[in-house]
């Protein structure tokens, strides 16, 4: 089973005064949908704009695998494991936020910032905090292991009419970041999502005359 859910159907949030733009792909913060809490592990999965010098002041996070993916500009961490770090486009950052942790997310550049952050619950609670940044994921079919919530993040980059087949899993999360791609019978473009649920055999091609595409597929165990 296969539903598709589209880019302009998110539910928009953030702080737009503040050069904050969010869209909410699940439930969150003051969205509330009981249809749409959550699938599988997966909790949240949030598209963030920010405008130079815009950001999340310091907050709390706890029992929650955080997954960042930058697609444009440069993001600034810093939290209380005293790390301090810029994420930049292609890069993949990881917080575990284990028993507790605060952080702090900025544009500190010049240009807007663009990126994708994916939350998704552990499957222990407690532990201690880290933090995670795999820098320039070149391989068109990279990919970064997620076990303490029993998932895997697949990157696939396709040239125009490129097919890739993608894992059979007991769920699977697709997301479009850039181009068009054809999938179970529907065309996704940019930040459009598809959710399966016992896939075998699914595939994604790459629309001709759309560009090249990139995914994010996360392979879920339940």
């Amino acid at each position: 089973m296969i539903s598709v859910h589209r880019s302009e159907d998110r539910y928009r949030g953030g702080e737009p005064d503040a050069g904050i733009e969010t869209r909410h792909a699940l439930s969150f913060g003051s969205f509330y949908d009981p249809d749409n809490l959550r699938f599988g592990p997966v909790l949240a999965c949030n598209e963030e704009r920010l405008a130079p010098g815009a950001g999340f002041d310091e907050h709390p996070h706890s029992h929650t695998e955080i997954v960042t993916w930058v697609v444009e500009g440069e993001l600034t961490h810093r939290d209380s494991t005293g790390r301090s770090t810029v994420v930049r486009a292609g890069d993949l950052a990881h917080l575990s936020a284990a028993a507790g942790v605060r952080h702090v997310e900025r544009n500190d550049g010049d240009t807007p910032l663009t990126f994708l952050q994916m939350w998704l619950a552990p499957l222990e609670s407690g532990g201690t905090p880290s933090y995670t940044v795999v820098p320039g994921l070149a391989d068109p079919a990279a990919s970064y292991a997620l076990p303490a919530s029993g998932a895997v993040l697949h990157v696939r980059r396709l040239t125009e009419g490129e097919r890739t087949v993608l894992p059979d899993a007991a769920r699977l999360y697709v997301h479009v970041v850039r181009g068009r791609v054809a999938l179970g019978g529907e065309e996704l473009g940019p930040g459009d999502a598809a959710r399966a649920v016992g896939a075998e055999g699914l595939a994604a091609v790459a629309v001709e005359g759309a560009g090249a595409a990139e995914l994010l597929v996360w392979e879920l165990a339940g």
